[in-house]
């Protein structure tokens, strides 16, 4: 015991000397970290940033008028300026390839910039630790997804008609150069092609040729050593897509390079939130170890909705991302990260009427072995995926009913399976080292927006206000102040009756990106 005690000191002393020697000598932070987010919305940005404060690094973010939103384009050149001069006193840089290449992550999608332009922006990222040499650099980025259909604003305006026939083409020629093709499948091919307009379609394939090259050029940096870590995020995505294909060929353009330095992964938006605990990790010299544990029925075998893999695989690779290691030992485990999947592995859309609070099949027993779990004095947090963009009523009431949501780590259900189990995983290595306070606003925020408005209030917003004003869910500006005032009271009486547990005061909601589908909380800390 002794000399284990003289160990983690001469450790200890040996990274004192090293700050030193480094030339740190800020004594209120452990480092300076700069992150540029992919955007501004709250999950993104703030809460991304929320979640690693408190654990004393100086966490640094440009302006947020320099950032890109739904409707406006972010300012790259101006970030570069920004960067060029703050990483002169940084220890380590977690920036969005999307936001300093095209302005956002939307603007990827949408952007008129020719090729020369991108890739000139490309290249400046080989220029960080010309400034700075002890830079760390961790860089994530989009491999431009390939979805089935969108509205919005968020894609070319041509998508909104064409994009399921895109979609389906393009999943089928990825489909002929792996597996092959019936048939039937090649009519249907050349049918579908035939629906698109030729701009259309050369439109969208110069965009993604454009994304590719950018990011063979990060491969290619990050084996140059350039950056200590890259990810390239499979924005939505499926077994068959252009994304898929694009992303084998980067996989393989990166095949020499370790995971610990290079990963495709299926999920873009929890990638900010999973680098900046790469990066905490890595300053701290931490190797967090979590045990994985899995709901009844198909479970980690679960290929969720809006990815193209085993949610096994993905989770892995989400804790590799984040310096972590799965560990099967419980003794070992910093956290048990318990995985809530449907039975059937279907993953449908929370807002479905089928996301009810009648118990699954596989509710109950799932609820008793998070109780076990905390019974016996183990850290838990859930990544909740069981439905798409929102919680699981049914999980989360059982939860509420036995007053042990506010025992949980971390929980995690607001999108995607792969945007949640990625977050849960940074949130709860993060929320390790707060206080039960800290930890619990988080946590606190997560419910309200996973389960009080994801899974509940915007459908009832919706059904109420929106559509009888005639209203649009990818457009709300006229109807704010209705969704505004009718929101926080919906609020107030979500948590009055399910949230009691939490010391949620005067929470206030607000729709920063003009849609539905996104939502911000201030609650008093």
């Amino acid at each position: 015991m002794m000399v284990m005690k003289l160990t983690k000191n001469f450790v200890a002393i040996m990274i004192t000397m090293l700050v030193v020697v480094c030339g740190h000598n800020n004594v209120l932070a452990k480092g300076k970290i700069i992150f540029i987010p992919h955007d501004n919305r709250p999950i993104s940005f703030v809460q991304t940033v929320e979640s690693a404060e408190g654990l004393g690094y100086e966490i640094v973010t440009p302006p947020e008028n320099l950032l890109g939103n739904r409707t406006a384009s972010g300012k790259s050149d101006e970030l570069w300026q920004w960067l060029f001069a703050e990483i002169k006193t940084a220890d380590s840089v977690v920036l969005s390839a999307d936001s300093l290449i095209y302005g956002s992550l939307v603007d990827s999608r949408k952007h008129d910039l020719k090729l020369e332009q991108v890739l000139g922006r490309a290249d400046n990222f080989s220029k960080l630790k010309e400034i700075n040499p002890n830079l760390r650099v961790y860089v994530f980025a989009s491999v431009m997804r390939s979805p089935r259909s969108s509205f919005g604003g968020v894609e070319p305006s041509y998508y909104e008609q064409y994009g399921p026939n895109i979609f389906a083409a393009t999943a089928l020629e990825d489909k002929a150069e792996t597996v092959g093709l019936t048939k039937t499948e090649e009519k249907e091919l050349h049918k579908l092609k035939e629906l698109v307009p030729g701009a259309a379609f050369s439109d969208w394939l110069d965009r993604r040729t454009k994304n590719f090259k950018v990011n063979s050029k990060l491969v290619a940096m990050v084996k140059n050593n350039d950056f200590v870590y890259l990810a390239l995020g499979r924005d939505d995505n499926a077994p068959f897509s252009q994304t898929r294909k694009e992303s084998r060929l980067l996989k393989e353009q990166g095949a020499n390079v370790p995971i610990s330095k290079f990963q495709c992964l299926a999920g873009i938006d929890e990638l900010g939130m999973v680098l900046l605990t790469r990066a905490i990790n890595d300053l701290s010299f931490k190797i967090p170890l979590v045990l994985v544990q899995y709901a009844d029925g198909v479970g980690k075998d679960t290929v969720p909705t809006y990815s193209d893999e085993a949610i096994d695989k993905s989770i892995w690779q989400h804790l590799f991302a984040t310096g972590a290691i799965p560990t099967k030992y419980y003794e070992r485990a910093d956290f048990v990260l318990m995985v809530n999947t449907s039975y059937d592995g279907r993953t449908l859309e929370a807002s479905g009427a089928d996301n009810n609070y009648i118990p699954k099949l596989n509710t109950l027993s799932f609820a008793d072995k998070v109780a076990q779990e905390l019974k016996e004095g183990r850290a838990v947090a859930i990544a909740d995926i069981s439905f798409a963009n929102g919680a699981d009523n049914a999980l989360l009431q059982e939860l509420s009913q036995r007053k042990l949501l506010p025992k949980l780590l971390a929980y995690g259900g607001w999108n995607t399976a792969n945007n949640s189990a990625g977050f849960v995983i940074a949130q709860g290595i993060l929320a390790k080292d707060k206080n039960n306070q800290d930890k619990n606003y988080l946590l606190g925020i997560r419910l309200l927006d996973d389960w009080a408005y994801q899974a509940n209030i915007r459908q009832e917003l919706n059904s109420e206000i929106v559509y009888p004003h005639n209203g649009s869910a990818v457009d709300i500006e006229k109807l704010k102040p209705l969704l505004i005032a009718d929101g926080n009271e919906k609020l107030k009486i979500f948590i009055n009756n399910k949230l009691s547990d939490f010391k949620i005061n005067n929470a206030q909601i607000s729709f920063p990106w003009n849609r539905m589908f996104e939502a911000d909380f201030k609650v008093a800390k």
